[in-house]
């Protein structure tokens, strides 16, 4: 069951509900939006082209909704995943400016970020060193060292990786490029969530396209949080009519921006062991966290049995989708089922003509626990 809180904060109240945080009030809140020339720079380089925003009928019929869009992200800019749209402007940004010669770019990952800067690297003609905690499956780590990276274990965790990595970047000729943000280093991940704003935009013109309305409720795979910033600042960016809800979703076992949202402050939790590696973070980015407690309007918390299910239907309905990716609609499940479903449908304020737009953010191809 969920109660009542300050602020029409709901919460889980119990440790057998469903893990669960809303906030309605956040609808209200307002920033500025990602800087125009991102899309501009995307749709200058060779190989770009947007991905699909698949309409799934079936899934709407299932969740009581009018239309449900996936925007599928299993093939861009011939990667498995969206994490290219950030490393790439966060590079182009990085080396603009800097005298000509090779630089290593150094990062932490649980995957597909990794591979992005590798592969981002190796087109530019610069070295990539990217370390990996114990246990990111051998096929990832395998994926990023076929793009010519040097790749270092690092650790029991992603964060024990991050700390290894920023050391590394210490090194003469070295580019740090995280994904996560901390005192100090804000610029490079503030730029890597700027380049996720291509998707959004993407979204926006393809819901236009197909006659459908602005999304009622948009759903985030979150792991560090930078991709919801960029949800965030993309939605309460903009001069809108009804505002766009936006639903966090993580594994239950590496909930911190549930845990973080639920206590008013950022707190690490202990990342366990998930099938949706991509978001076993255990500590949000210092950069995300002020948009994620102002601009979500709610935050849910799955496991891997629900994740694995919703990759198999997605799958089942034309969709390429890892554990990560096929979270948002494990999320999006959650929400509206179960007990106490048609009150978090009230408070995301659904209705039967509602648009939902879920975010694919990887394919099958990019995580191997598939």
């Amino acid at each position: 069951m969920s109660g009542p809180q300050a602020d029409g904060v709901t919460t889980s109240a119990s440790l057998t509900a469903l893990p669960w945080f809303s906030r309605p009030a956040a609808r209200d809140w307002t920033c500025a939006p990602a800087p125009s020339a991102v899309r501009s720079f995307h749709a200058s380089l060779p190989d770009h082209t947007p991905t699909p925003l698949v309409e799934l009928p079936a899934l709407a019929v299932e969740l009581g909704v009018g239309r449900v869009f996936v925007k599928d992200e299993s093939r861009r800019m011939g990667l498995p995943a969206f994490k290219v749209l950030g490393v790439s402007w966060a590079v182009h940004r990085a080396l603009a400016g800097r005298a000509r010669g090779t630089v290593t770019l150094v990062t932490a990952t649980d995957g597909n970020h990794g591979r992005a800067v590798a592969r981002t690297a190796r087109l530019l003609g610069q070295r990539a060193h990217v370390f990996v905690a114990r246990g990111v499956h051998p096929a990832a780590v395998a994926a990023i060292a076929a793009e010519g990276a040097e790749v270092t274990e690092a650790g029991d965790s992603y964060d024990a990786a991050v700390r290894r990595a920023s050391e590394a970047a210490a090194a003469p000729g070295a580019v740090l490029l995280q994904d996560t943000a901390w005192p100090g280093y804000e610029r490079v991940p503030g730029w890597i969530c700027e380049g996720y704003s291509t998707l959004f935009a993407e979204t926006d013109a393809q819901l236009a396209a197909a006659g459908a309305r602005p999304p009622a409720l948009v759903a985030v795979p979150v792991g560090v949080g930078s991709l919801a910033q960029a949800a965030v600042t993309h939605y309460r960016g903009r001069p809108c009519g009804t505002p766009t809800a936006l639903l966090s979703v993580e594994p239950v076992t590496a909930a911190c921006a549930l845990e973080s949202l639920r206590r008013g402050r950022p707190v690490t939790v202990p990342a366990g062991t998930t099938v949706m590696a991509g978001l076993n973070c255990g500590t949000l980015s210092a950069l995300a966290w002020p948009y994620l407690r102002d601009g979500l309007d709610a935050a849910v918390a799955v496991t891997d049995a629900a994740s694995t299910a919703a990759a198999r239907d997605l799958a089942a309905l034309g969709v390429s989708s890892g554990p990560c990716g096929a979270a948002a609609l494990a999320g999006v499940r959650a929400a509206l089922g179960g007990e106490g479903g048609a009150g978090r449908r009230a408070e995301l304020s659904l209705g039967r003509a509602s648009t939902v737009v879920l975010l694919n953010t990887e394919g099958a191809a990019a995580n191997p626990h598939t």
